[in-house]
C-alpha cells in the first residue's frame, strides 16, 4: 500500500512523539486573562514568551489602556477609540496645554457624577510609548527598549505594570466603563512570566 507524503509525515511524527498541532489554550471570556501555567504546554521557551506576550496584549490594546497611548497629540476615548471631547493637545510636558491641563478636569480619582475618569498622575502618555496603529512585535520590543519606556529594566517594568496606581485606573475606570480583562494583579503576573522567559517578543507580521 502506497502511503502519501502527508501521511508518512505524520506518522514519523506520532512515533517520534511529536505533537503535529499546537497546544489549544483553555478558553476564557472577555473578562479574563489566562495564566502563565496555561501556557506551559508549549515546550520551546520563545514561543511561550511570545504567546504569552500575545495574551498580554489583549490589555495593553485594551481602549482603557489604549486610549492614552495615542500616536498623535491628542488622546483618544471611549470604547471605540473616538478623539477626546473637548479637544485637548499632549502640550510641551504631556500634561497638556497652558489653560487646558490634563488636570483641569482629570483628579486623583474617578468623579463619579461628573463622569469624569481619573488617577494619581493623570497623563497622556509619550509619543515615544505611543502604542495606537502598532503591531505586538513593534510594541513590545518599544516597552523594552530603555530609551522609550522611561529607561526601565525589565524588572521595574513587571512593577510598573503590577502596581503602578495610574496603570491601576485601567480595571477600575468608574462610571460603567468596561475594565481592562482581569486584574491588575493578574496582568503584572503574566508579564513576570513573559520575564522570565525571556522576554521574546512575537514574530513581525507578514505584509
Amino acid at each position: 500500500m502506497l502511503l502519501s507524503g502527508a501521511l508518512v509525515a505524520a506518522l514519523v511524527a506520532a512515533c517520534a512523539g511529536a505533537s503535529t498541532t499546537p497546544p489549544t489554550l483553555r478558553p476564557v471570556g472577555p473578562n479574563e486573562l489566562r495564566k502563565s501555567a496555561d501556557f506551559d504546554a508549549i515546550e520551546d521557551r520563545d514561543e511561550r514568551s511570545r504567546a504569552m506576550f500575545t495574551e498580554a496584549t489583549r490589555v495593553i490594546f485594551h481602549p482603557r489602556c489604549i486610549n492614552c497611548h495615542p500616536n498623535g497629540d491628542s488622546p483618544t476615548q471611549g470604547d471605540s477609540l473616538q478623539r477626546h471631547d473637548p479637544p485637548v493637545f499632549r502640550g510641551p510636558d504631556d500634561h497638556g496645554v497652558v489653560g487646558l491641563e490634563c488636570t483641569s478636569c482629570h483628579q486623583d480619582r474617578n468623579l463619579e457624577l461628573a463622569r469624569v475618569p481619573g488617577a494619581p498622575k493623570w497623563a497622556i502618555a509619550p509619543l515615544k510609548m505611543a502604542w495606537q496603529g502598532r503591531s505586538a512585535h513593534d510594541v513590545c520590543e518599544q516597552i523594552k527598549d530603555r530609551e522609550r519606556n522611561d529607561n526601565k529594566s525589565l524588572a521595574q517594568l513587571v512593577d510598573h505594570m503590577a502596581n503602578d496606581p495610574l496603570v491601576a485606573w485601567g480595571w477600575q475606570p468608574g462610571h460603567g466603563r468596561v475594565p481592562a480583562p482581569a486584574t491588575q494583579k493578574e496582568f503584572g503576573a503574566l508579564i513576570a512570566a513573559w520575564v522570565d522567559t525571556g522576554a521574546v517578543c512575537p514574530l513581525e507580521e507578514k505584509k
